[in-house]
Parts: C-alpha cells; structure tokens; sequence
C-alpha cells in the first residue's frame, strides 16, 4: 500500500467503479462520492491525498469545487484532477485556471489515469514528506506509520500518531486547540477543544519523560513542537 488515500467524485457508479479497481490494484485506499454536497463532507472528515472530480454532475459542478477547495486554506493544497468527456482548450484551461492539478478527457485507460495521479502526486508533496522524519532521536517513519526512539518502538493510537505527525511536519508554529482539531480530527468531527489536552497528554506519555519537551505548551494559544527547549 502507498499510504495514499484518493477521493473519487462521479455520479456514475460504474465510472467509480472502474476507477476504485486501478486505485486499489495501484496500492492506494479510496474513497468515493457521487454528488459534490457528498463529496465535500468526505473531504473535511478524511482530508483525501489527492481528489478525482467529474467535471459536471447533479447538484453541482467538479469546477464549483475545485474553485471552493483551491480558496480554502485548509484544503488548499489538496492536488485535484478533472474528469471530464470535454475536450476542448478552452474547457481545460478554465479546469486548470480555478486550480486543477491536471486534467483527464474521458475515456481514459485505468493505466494513464494512475500514471497521471503518481505524477501529480509527486508535484504535490513536498521533497522529504515521505522520508523519515527524524528529531532528536525521535523517528516517525510515513510509510510504514512507526515511530520509534532510537531502536525503540513507541506505542501510541492512531489519533495520537496522526497529532504527532503534523507536529512534526508543521515545527516551530503554534497551533490553537480548534485548528488541531480540523487538521487531525477533521472540521465536521464535533469534540470540544479540550479533547486534544486530551491526546497531548498521551502523545507526551508515549513518547516519554527524555522527549515530552517537543511538545510544548504555548500559553494562550495552544501547542507547538520544537526541538529548542522552552525557557
């Protein structure tokens, strides 16, 4: 498996389908929508890797989203390709001017569309974001989701290591309580803000007592993670 999560918007099925198939023989999850109302929930909840929208559809446009998304801070850099039976210039380039990442004229074959979606992809993270991430001695390793301390396994919840690695991939800013909820937890899961003393408190635990000055408490706002020791 890549680790990578695609979200596939289409309203029909059988184009899902069809898409769902290449993903997971690809090694990708995914998910899938059939309207953009629909589509949009999944997108806040799960934070896709990457987005697949059909160009026209009931109730809304792929265009209408990507415009929605692309303005969004918090999804802003989420890669989006279009899917669409247009094929003419002046429809890609308006596909490519509200923000899409690329853009695939249907029929496609399952083999150019997962060609076109690793290069995307490639574009889209930033040099490093799948390498270990190694500070201080403490090592969280994407790919295979471990976090160990020297030769050391850590063990921690799926919460606590998704809250570990956006501070680790986010250093030295400080973030409130309610902006580690939407980007750990997600903006359409309702928990109060205290929640997260909550897992900062187990994160600092599992991690243990030579390390747990990473996560520092930022008076006010909220946390950060840091190598430089607060005074």
């Amino acid at each position: 498996m890549t680790g990578k999560k695609v979200l596939i918007i289409d309203d029909e099925s059988s184009i899902r389908e069809m898409i769902a198939i290449a993903l997971e023989m690809a090694g990708y999850e995914y998910l899938e929508a059939e309207n953009i109302q629909q589509a949009h929930e999944i997108i806040v909840d799960h934070r896709p890797d990457l987005i697949l929208v059909d160009w026209m559809m009931p109730g809304g446009s792929g265009i209408e989203l990507t415009r929605r998304l692309k303005k969004d801070t918090t999804t802003a850099e989420i890669p989006v390709i279009m899917l669409t039976a247009k094929s003419e210039e002046d429809n890609k380039i308006q596909g490519l001017e509200v923000g899409a990442d690329d853009y695939i004229t249907k029929p496609f074959s399952p083999r150019e569309l997962v060609a076109r979606l690793k290069a995307v992809l490639r574009r889209a993270t930033p040099q490093g974001v799948d390498e270990p991430i190694e500070i201080e001695g403490l090592t969280l390793d994407p790919i295979s989701q471990r976090v160990t301390i020297g030769s050391r396994p850590l063990d921690m919840g799926p919460t606590e290591y998704r809250l570990l690695k956006f501070l680790m991939t986010h250093q030295e800013r400080a973030y409130s309580r309610a902006q580690l909820l939407d980007q750990v937890w997600g903006g359409n899961v309702y928990v109060e803000e205290r929640t997260v003393d909550v897992h900062i408190r187990r994160l600092r635990k599992a991690i243990g007592s030579t390390h747990d000055f990473l996560i520092q408490t930022v008076r006010g706002t909220g946390y950060r993670f840091s190598a430089k020791r607060s005074v």
